[in-house]
Formats: C-alpha cells, sequence, structure tokens
C-alpha cells in the first residue's frame, strides 16, 4: 500500500490489486468498502471487466482494485472451474502497458487466491517480518514458487527481500536479519523498514504513510 502510493506520488502510474480477503490494503487507503459494488471476487469469476472494478486515483497516481469479505467465497467458488490458477492472469493481463507497476496484494495463506497472485505475475517482493516463525513462512512460499515456475509460470522471479517490522534494539531482530542475508544473499534490498508507531497509525486513518506523515 505504501509503496504504491509513494510511486504515485513519484509521477508513476500504479495500480493495487487487493487479494486479500480481509481487504486490508482496500480500507487503509481510506476506501469505503460499504461502498463497494465490484470487487476483484467478480473479476475472477468473470463477471466482470477491470475497467468496472478499477477505483481511479485514490491518491495521486494510485488505481486500486478493491477487495472485500465476498473474496473469502473465492477458493470454494472457483475451486473445480476450469484454469482456475490463470483467473487473476487474464483479468489483469489486459492492463499490461497502461500501468508503469502493478502490485498485487496476497492474502497470508498459501491457496488458490495466492497461486493466481503468482501465476499472474512477473516477479516477487517478498517482506520478511524480523520475527522468528516469518523464516518458516518464507520456505513454504519458496515451494510454492518454484511448482508455479516449474509448471505454469517459467518466468517468475524474485525481485527482492524486503526486512520489515524491524527493531535495532532487539538481538532477534539482528539474528532474523543475518539468516535471511545469508540465505537471500544479494536478493535483500540494503532498504529495512523499522518498526515504527507513525506506519501502524497510518491505515486507521485510510492513509498511505508519505501522505499521513
Amino acid at each position: 500500500m505504501n509503496l504504491s502510493a509513494a510511486l504515485g506520488a513519484q509521477n508513476k502510474s500504479v495500480l493495487l490489486v487487493d487479494l486479500d480477503p480481509q481487504g486490508n490494503a482496500t480500507s487503509g487507503l481510506g476506501i469505503d468498502k460499504g461502498s463497494i459494488e465490484t470487487d476483484v471476487y467478480d473479476l475472477l469469476l468473470g463477471n466482470a471487466d477491470p475497467e468496472d472494478v478499477i477505483i481511479p486515483d485514490v491518491y495521486e497516481g494510485l488505481d486500486v482494485i478493491p477487495a472485500t469479505i465476498n473474496l473469502a467465497d473465492a477458493e470454494v467458488v472457483l475451486v473445480n472451474e476450469m484454469a482456475r490458477e490463470n483467473r487473476l492472469k487474464d483479468a489483469v493481463g489486459t492492463l499490461r502497458g497502461k500501468y508503469d507497476y502493478i502490485f498485487i496484494d496476497c492474502p497470508p495463506s498459501l491457496g488458490l487466491l495466492t497461486i493466481n497472485a503468482l501465476v499472474a505475475s512477473d516477479s516477487l517482493l517478498i517482506p520478511i517480518q524480523c520475527e522468528f516463525y516469518a523464516l518458516e513462512g518464507v520456505t513454504k512460499l519458496l515451494g510454492s514458487m518454484n511448482r508455479v515456475k516449474k509448471r505454469i509460470n517459467s518466468g517468475l522471479t524474485i525481485f527482492g527481500v524486503l526486512l520489515t517490522m524491524y527493531d535495532s534494539r532487539t538481538t532477534l531482530s539482528h539474528q532474523v536479519a543475518d539468516e535471511v542475508r545469508k540465505f537471500f544473499k544479494q536478493t535483500v534490498f540494503k532498504t529495512v523498514i523499522p518498526r515504527s508507531v507513525k506506519l501502524s497509525e497510518a491505515p486507521s486513518y485510510g492513509q498511505p504513510i508519505n501522505v499521513y506523515d
């Protein structure tokens, strides 16, 4: 959410696709979910075109395809559908060339929605919280990525790994950061996102961090 808004503020044309049923990217940008008539769920089911779902100019340079709780039903509804892994790719693929960047905000689980994101994407940006269990989750993500790469999307790469929620005062943060750098080597960004009260507060005001503070 913050990366999308920051790039938009730098005169880039950005689309953020909220693919998480919790819809945090949607509400965190100040979009009223109650007023949304069509969302990414309708897009996946083929009931709407991208142009019908996109909310334009949410912030400077930033368009959004929103998510609502309807998306929670998507995995159940799509499980028996043909080419179910390609639904997002087919829908968002028509927008290639219109935007400088298209970001897909994934759910925390590695289900059908995340597989759709992996199939639709050129590359992965992997945020890793500097906490103990985060490394375990990344191992599972890499396993899913490799399966998708082998069978469906051979061009999928890792764009970079981003250390986030870093607390320089704790030994654990230092240890996790060291382990991540040892494993991913040059793929880890030099930029580290610290723990910050302002970053935590911004979504509750419906603003990205570059607007809030």
